[in-house]
């Protein structure tokens, strides 16, 4: 800068001869002057540079001061939130603070009631426990005397089916002696049948059948083929063409066809209750000398007699296996519904109890006007206690 300023001062005062004589001292400072000015440009560009430099610097910092002051005013406001929940937080500090000593007022009383709860919860299971254990015994001897009695009724039931031929032998010949009709222990033919008896010169067979398990499921195969094998009596002479098959009265149920039509004979499926009507009802052809001499009239009583028997055996083992089957419900019914003490009251009075029905005698016969008698009895005491049954039941 000086020697641009010496220069400058020489061209402004320099004369004619300074420029004749002197020009090459003045062309000397020139080239100095010259190299000072490029010195200067280049230090203005360089200071213009840094201005603008420092324009921008200054302009980011004023935009980060205007988000500085953004984010300020941003915080002081989030302050002044979080003092209100800080606030509200003490508040609720301030309450839960005295829900807390509440709580461990009552948490204090727990812990002193905790060890009379233990000791009474403890009691409590071990009462439990014992009428479990009582429980579990009572069921398990009930269910062992269910089963013991189902095993008793099974065996007492295959007992039963094992001693029928026996017992159908023993009433046979019982009937026979009471009604004075003639019992053949040895037949005068071929085969062997359970039980022979002989009514005007005809021999009449009365087999006694059972099943051979607790299984009754093949039982009405077996007596159509026990029917069906029967031929061999019926075949032979004398033999009165109507044979008679004797099973137990319980298995009767079990049959649905009760008769049997083969043709050259006849066989019918009765029960040991039944063998009295049906060989009163075969003597009764006794009275007469020869069939064939028979009258219409005496055929048609006949006939009408002996139908009026099978109708009323089969009704009486019909009607007999209803209220056996409503009787079996009821006590199944007792047993599964009434409560546990009723039913062992109940078990209590049953085995008090007994049943002595009128006994038999082989000597005595079963008048017709003692049974009527004691049926107008029955029928007067039942009007009196207004127990008479409507009458299309009576009829």
């Amino acid at each position: 800068m000086e020697k641009l300023n010496l220069f400058f001062a020489q061209i402004k005062d320099i004369s004619f001869w300074q420029r004749l004589f002197h020009w090459r001292k003045i062309r000397s400072f020139s080239f100095d002057a010259y190299e000072e000015f490029r010195n200067l440009a280049r230090e203005l560009e360089n200071v213009r540079k840094s201005t603008d430099e420092l324009r921008n610097r200054i302009t980011d910092i004023s935009a980060r001061n205007e988000s500085l002051q953004q984010k300020t005013r941003e915080l002081e406001v989030n302050s002044a939130r979080k003092d209100a929940q800080m606030e509200e937080l003490n508040s609720r500090l301030r309450e839960h603070s005295g829900t807390i000593n509440e709580l461990t007022k009552k948490v204090s009383a727990f812990e002193a009631s905790k060890e009379d709860n233990v000791r009474n919860y403890n009691e409590n299971i071990a009462r439990l426990n014992q009428t479990k254990e009582s429980l579990e015994a009572d069921r398990k001897r009930l269910t062992d005397e269910r089963v013991r009695e189902a095993e008793e009724r099974l065996e007492n039931m295959k007992k039963q089916w094992s001693e029928h031929e026996t017992d159908v032998k023993n009433s046979i010949i019982k009937i026979c002696d009471i009604n004075h009709v003639k019992y053949v222990d040895k037949v005068p033919f071929r085969g062997n049948p359970d039980n022979t008896i002989e009514i005007s010169g005809e021999y009449i067979i009365f087999d006694a059948k059972s099943p051979a398990g607790d299984d009754l499921t093949n039982f009405p195969l077996y007596i159509k083929a026990q029917a069906e094998n029967v031929k061999k009596y019926a075949s032979q002479d004398n033999v009165k063409k109507s044979i008679f098959l004797v099973v137990p009265t319980n298995t009767i149920e079990h049959l649905k066809q009760l008769t049997y039509r083969m043709g050259d004979y006849d066989v019918f499926v009765i029960t040991r209750d039944s063998l009295e009507p049906v060989i009163l009802s075969l003597k009764k052809i006794e009275e007469y000398d020869l069939a064939d001499k028979l009258s219409p009239e005496d055929r048609d009583s006949i006939c009408r007699i002996i139908g009026k028997f099978a109708h009323t055996t089969k009704r009486r083992i019909q009607v007999d296996q209803f209220f056996q089957k409503e009787f079996i419900d009821i006590v199944m019914k007792s047993e599964k519904d009434l409560p546990e003490d009723i039913h062992r009251q109940v078990i209590e009075f049953e085995k008090s109890e007994k049943l002595n029905p009128p006994t038999e005698k082989r000597a005595k016969l079963i008048s017709i006007d003692e049974l009527q008698r004691k049926s107008d009895e029955i029928k007067s005491e039942t009007e009196i206690r207004k127990l008479s049954p409507p009458a299309e039941t009576a009829e």
